[in-house]
């Protein structure tokens, strides 16, 4: 698909603090010229202070929208025209998309980490026992993603108080699901089919973890940890749960399908995963 003479291209972009070290604008680029559309995607630095300015910019013909990373994701809902229902029940916005100057507002985090954990042969049996580990944004992106196919959830979180707020916003009665918060000590180890890692521990560190081995040890053989840290690829905490018989996954899966969900809603085109995660695999040494 061409444009007409003097036509620039549509844009995208990304908005973090910082942004240098994002994977984004290579998977982007690779599904436009997937897609045989014209179109831009780039990543830039936006601290706080400037963020309402960035939105606004949005507004303009030719934009197609933004992704939102850290630390904008909640920040960014008061400057929206609309928010999904995604966005309003996890209460953070990853992904921004214009039409005609108005600005809607998404959350991609929670479906692409479903279907990240369904690649990786999670089998989502109902009333299965999950833990989550963290009490930000991107434990409430799974927690949604989680009760959303009836798992039963524990948060665990070194400041429980913030654990307790995640499991207080969905306290539904007769509901499928369950969430609860609980000290580390006290979390369903021993009937866990599922441990997703929400906090930032690891990240840009191989040697850290947001958990002690011990617990990984009481976990059932052949349960998944599923790690939303990227970068590095192998964590510690992957490392010690298949030294505890568990299998492990990063969280590129994650990051490939919540980028083609939110390019879906820029352009329309429904861009195979692969394609994201070929143009990860294809990443400069330099990224890790």
């Amino acid at each position: 698909m061409s444009l007409p003479d003097g036509t620039p291209a549509p844009r995208a972009f990304l908005f973090a603090d910082p942004a240098a070290h994002s994977l984004s604008p290579q998977m982007h680029r690779a599904a436009f010229a997937h897609a045989a559309l014209p179109g831009t995607y780039e990543a830039r630095r936006v601290p706080p202070a400037d963020l309402a300015a960035a939105v606004a910019g949005l507004r303009v013909p030719g934009v197609l929208g933004a992704n939102l990373s850290l630390p904008h994701k909640e920040a960014t809902l008061p400057l929206l025209d609309s928010l999904s229902g995604a966005a309003q029940a996890v209460g953070a916005v990853n992904t921004i998309v214009h039409r005609g100057g108005q600005l809607h507002g998404d959350n991609t985090d929670s479906p692409g980490l479903r279907d990240a954990l369904s690649d990786a042969g999670y089998s989502w049996e109902q009333g299965a026992e999950v833990i989550v580990l963290g009490a930000g944004g991107a434990a409430r992106a799974a927690v949604h993603a989680l009760i959303s196919g009836e798992q039963n959830v524990t948060v665990v979180n070194r400041t429980l108080e913030r654990a307790q707020a995640i499991a207080a916003d969905w306290q539904v009665p007769d509901a499928d699901f369950q969430v609860a918060a609980l000290p580390a000590h006290a979390a369903p180890w021993e009937s866990a089919a599922l441990v997703v890692n929400a906090s930032s521990a690891g990240l840009n560190d191989p040697d850290q973890t947001p958990l002690d081995a011990a617990f990984l040890a009481r976990v059932p053989a052949g349960a998944l940890v599923y790690d939303m840290v990227y970068k590095p690829a192998e964590t510690r905490l992957m490392r010690e749960a298949r030294a505890a018989g568990l299998n492990a996954e990063n969280g590129l899966g994650m990051l490939a399908h919540q980028a083609r969900l939110a390019f879906r809603a820029w352009t329309g085109a429904d861009v195979p995963v692969e394609v994201f995660l070929d143009a990860l695999n294809a990443r400069p040494a330099r990224e890790g």
